[in-house]
């Protein structure tokens, strides 16, 4: 591949590339620390239980939208961490046909093990931007991601 396919008028990577290797090395920084505490999951599977005990119970397909996953991977990751303990499907409380995903006491109790390692992990990322450049970075990318998303 050509490298310099990547670079922008300046010189320097474009967002994409950017943006692309800080997620690769966030994945690579997480995976590290979830094996070092003795975790048997990949980043997919560590983000589907961090959403849900951030966010509660949903849906597969709510639960699919927040993480970036299609619906026969989302079905593959759910499968995997029910195998092993951590959500449950349970029957939606207003929809009889839809279930909604929860975690389990042993997720939760996972989930409080790794939240610690997690947020050292994301500081330890943005250990030279001061707390306004942190501010200013989220705010940025948020704006980012809202403008790609909005179709109008």
């Amino acid at each position: 591949m050509n490298s310099h396919l990547c670079l922008s008028y300046d010189g320097r990577d474009t967002l994409g590339a950017l943006i692309g290797m800080v997620r690769s090395e966030i994945v690579r920084a997480i995976e590290a620390d979830l094996a070092a505490l003795g975790a048997d999951l990949k980043f997919t599977q560590f983000h589907v239980l961090k959403r849900l005990a951030t966010h509660g119970p949903m849906t597969a397909t709510e639960l699919a939208r927040a993480v970036d996953l299609d619906g026969g991977a989302m079905t593959r990751q759910l499968d995997q961490l029910e195998s092993k303990g951590y959500l449950r499907r349970k029957q939606h409380e207003q929809d009889r046909r839809a279930l909604r995903i929860e975690l389990t006491e042993a997720g939760e109790a996972l989930w409080k093990h790794l939240y610690e390692s997690n947020i050292a992990t994301l500081d330890r990322a943005q250990k030279d931007l001061s707390h306004t450049e942190r501010e200013q970075l989220h705010d940025y990318l948020e704006r980012v991601l809202n403008a790609l998303r909005d179709k109008d």
